[in-house]
């Protein structure tokens, strides 16, 4: 659909905006079907204004072919941070910003984390199963999120967007502010993006203390990737050894153990890693262990099996390790193991797979993922299944 609708905006601009000057009758049609190129918002169309509205969706047409955008720039003001633009919704308080959003507000549950989260297409897997494992637990797990596919789901992105701010000036569309300043919350949870800066994190802390001192804050460092193998991507799976899989896994660790080192610096013992990264690097050596039953490879891009762990370059989870990253988001936000959990689990899709034991595997995997980071937040000296 995106293609064809990429197309007929070419079609229809082509001649006009090379040939001659469109006519006034052609903007104003052009301006009726495709009303967000009027980028100054007088109510006309010019010819430049739906030249450069053309070469933008070509752009994103482009961008989303070769994959998502690792190298790009951003909007100066954050070289001012914390300081934002007097306009932002952050300075309003609590009542003016309950005026301008949905206020969502959860009764307080003893041992539960009522819980605001960002994040992209890696945090939907974990966002998805964990109120399902959380009930299987027995309780109700309270969440109110904020998220979009890739940049848009980064914590940078989702600042600007609910602040009106920057790329989104003046055009603010808050979803988290407003209950932040207006209910209790005990934690805030988030997905990475590339290029990430400890300043985007600090502006929801420093929002989120100031209307609940008590909440901590939850990273998940995503797992490695087929672009850490830079020029010479792998071949065949016969590349992607035990040995790679943690040499990938100690390079994700090092860059978000740097972040989250700046961001516990200034809020000290408030930030934890979420061990998704950790997790995945575990599951691909029992894979290579022949214990991950059910499954069939390793990377679908590139060995071609469906069940594999990862499905796509961008590394996308493969189907049925939604379950593990919601285990681990439980086990790192609860301090339980998900072995503790004795019921079967009620997920949905594929009744065959992911069966019991690989169900079990997943639950295994992702407690000793989360007792084993040193950011995790979770210590266990002994085999309780339980934070010490």
């Amino acid at each position: 659909m995106k293609s064809i609708f990429l197309l007929t905006i070419n079609l229809l601009f082509a001649g006009s905006l090379q040939a001659q000057q469109p006519s006034e009758k052609q903007l104003a049609n052009w301006l009726k079907r495709f009303p967000a190129a009027d980028t100054n918002k007088d109510g006309k169309l010019s010819a430049k204004e739906i030249r450069a509205f053309r070469d933008k969706r070509n752009a994103g047409r482009e961008q989303a072919q070769r994959g998502v955008a690792r190298q790009f720039s951003v909007h100066p003001g954050w070289d001012k941070a914390p300081e934002f633009p007097k306009h932002a919704l952050m300075y309003k308080s609590p009542s003016e910003l309950a005026k301008l959003g949905t206020v969502r507000h959860f009764p307080k549950t003893e041992g539960v984390l009522r819980i605001v989260g960002t994040g992209h297409s890696f945090m939907a897997p974990g966002y998805k199963t964990l109120p399902t494992i959380a009930k299987a637990a027995g309780f109700e797990q309270p969440l109110h999120l904020h998220t979009g596919g890739g940049m848009t789901g980064s914590t940078r992105y989702k600042w600007e967007q609910e602040n009106g701010i920057f790329q989104f000036d003046k055009r603010p569309h808050p979803v988290l502010l407003p209950s932040i300043a207006n209910a209790k919350w005990e934690a805030m949870m988030w997905g990475p993006y590339f290029n990430d800066r400890p300043a985007y994190y600090l502006c929801w802390m420093d929002f989120c203390l100031k209307y609940n001192p008590s909440m901590k804050f939850f990273l998940s460092d995503a797992w490695p990737q087929i672009h850490q193998f830079g020029e010479k991507p792998p071949k065949s799976e016969k590349e992607l050894t035990a040995k790679v899989w943690r040499r990938m896994g100690a390079q994700i660790n090092a860059e978000f153990n740097k972040v989250v080192d700046v961001l516990n610096t200034k809020h000290p013992g408030k930030v934890f890693i979420i061990p998704t990264s950790d997790a995945m690097v575990l599951a691909a050596e029992y894979f290579l262990r022949g214990e991950l039953p059910g499954v069939q490879g390793l990377h679908k891009a590139v060995g071609g099996h469906e069940r594999s762990l990862w499905r796509d370059r961008l590394g996308h989870l493969g189907p049925g390790f939604n379950r593990l990253e919601g285990y681990v988001f439980y086990a790192t936000l609860y301090g339980r193991s998900p072995e503790l959990i004795q019921s079967d689990i009620e997920f949905g899709g594929d009744k065959e797979f992911p069966n019991r034991k690989l169900d079990r595997t997943f639950r295994k995997i992702a407690w000793q993922a989360v007792i084993n980071h040193p950011l995790s937040g979770v210590k266990a000296e002994d085999a309780n299944g339980a934070r010490d």
